[in-house]
């Protein structure tokens, strides 16, 4: 029997680990996904642009666009939106858009979508970030290239062993175009200079995600700096940046999210895919290649944090029992907070499991603060047992839609 007792709500606010984090600030501080307002010290009067996005980060679109925003520090407002993949579309906001598409921005009174398009609009009012877009064709077309070569392998089921292998053949070869392209200028960026441009940007949504799915569907390391160099260079570079930290997510999120919206991907089913994929859904996280940085010493105060903050809405979206979920969230955060661990109540294991599946980055909290996270609930729930909770659905992630989070959501703030 373990003698440790659950910490109580307002024990674990006032745990070391809750106090040493505070949350940066968000109108004017490091790119953040909490945010509503951005400002980069200028006055609210200055905002001309509101962008759309998708509420939990998951359009690798929206990441463009927001990803841009963020670079050349124009101010601008967010309005967040639902995915038809997790909930229905808003009313209101497909009274703005009609489509439903996103992103979209609103620059004045001018409602504009379509991703690239959105950027050329931008760019015409506030310049370019670095050269124009009529101006990086050929990295927008490899883009395009490289993109097909990663749907093609993953989102297409391989009849044989062969047809795998070649799948895995013409992406490596298109990987490769890309590797060369990055080493065509000094620096890491495709452009040269010292920052990265809009030629970078383009790339970056889906090579996180490739990244992502190819590990967990294929066995497949991209960041691999034998044979990517260059790439692993470039990566480094953007989790340098706090620009992109604030929009990264993880190789968790990713390969639950892509299913519904690629229209599925299909897994190659090599021991060493088996190995990667249950890494990915149950540990250990910490040696993930799903980033280069190492552990900020906050990470633990952040997830404690956010847990807390949100915890009537995890907890009534959970499947359990609500008091049981409640003593089981407690003592999860109870050993991120003394590092010793508390007996969780009899049935937490679905509990805890459930939660672990669906902490979503960046939307809950940062990549390492999950990881912190996602381990104290896989350890908690192992005094419990080995149950999961209902599996992650590969057709549609209606289990992550935000409105029970929204509604609660107004009673605190961020």
């Amino acid at each position: 029997m373990l003698a440790r007792q659950a910490l109580s709500w307002s024990q674990l606010a006032s745990s070391q680990a809750a106090v040493a984090y505070s949350l940066p600030d968000q109108v004017s501080g490091p790119t953040n996904p909490q945010t509503t307002l951005r400002l980069f010290g200028r006055a609210e009067s200055e905002v001309r642009v509101t962008l759309f996005r998708d509420n939990h980060a998951w359009c690798p679109y929206c990441q463009k666009i927001w990803l841009w925003l963020e670079e050349k520090r124009v101010p601008y407002k967010v309005e967040k939106v639902t995915m038809f993949c997790y909930g229905e579309k808003e009313p209101w906001y497909k009274k703005i858009v009609p489509s439903g598409m996103l992103p979209a921005i609103k620059l004045d009174d001018r409602v504009v979508t379509e991703s690239d398009v959105v950027l050329k609009v931008l760019e015409d009012t506030y310049g370019p970030l670095g050269k124009k877009m009529t101006a990086i064709t050929p990295q927008r077309q490899l883009e395009r290239t490289l993109f097909r070569a990663w749907c093609e392998w993953l989102c297409y089921p391989s009849s044989s062993a062969r047809e795998e292998s070649e799948g895995e053949a013409a992406f490596v070869r298109t990987l490769a175009l890309f590797e060369a392209a990055l080493g065509d200028a000094p620096g890491p960026w495709l452009l040269g200079g010292a920052d990265p441009s809009s030629a970078d940007l383009v790339f970056v949504p889906y090579v996180e995600r490739m990244c992502a799915s190819l590990f967990y569907y294929k066995g497949f390391l991209m960041r691999d700096r034998t044979r990517s160099p260059n790439l692993c260079r470039w990566l480094d570079a953007l989790e340098a940046r706090p620009t992109y930290r604030g929009t990264q997510s993880d190789f968790h999120t990713h390969v639950h999210d892509l299913p519904p919206q690629m229209g599925g991907c299909y897994a190659s089913g090599s021991p060493e895919q088996k190995k990667c994929a249950a890494q990915v859904d149950c540990g250990p996280w910490t040696n993930l290649p799903d980033t280069g940085l190492p552990e900020p010493p906050t990470c633990v105060g952040e997830a404690i944090q956010r847990v807390a903050k949100h915890k009537d809405a995890v907890i009534a979206c959970n499947p359990c029992e609500p008091a049981v979920v409640d003593e089981a969230l407690r003592c999860a955060l109870t050993l991120l907070a003394t590092g010793e661990a508390a007996e969780p109540p009899a049935g937490s294991d679905v509990a805890l499991r459930y939660v672990r599946d669906r902490v979503n980055v960046p939307r809950d909290m940062s990549l390492h603060a999950a990881r912190r996270l996602r381990a104290a609930l896989e350890e908690t729930a192992a005094l419990s047992g080995d149950a999961s909770g209902p599996p992650i659905s590969m057709r549609d992630r209606r289990d992550q839609d935000p409105r029970a989070f929204r509604h609660r959501s107004k009673q605190v703030a961020g």
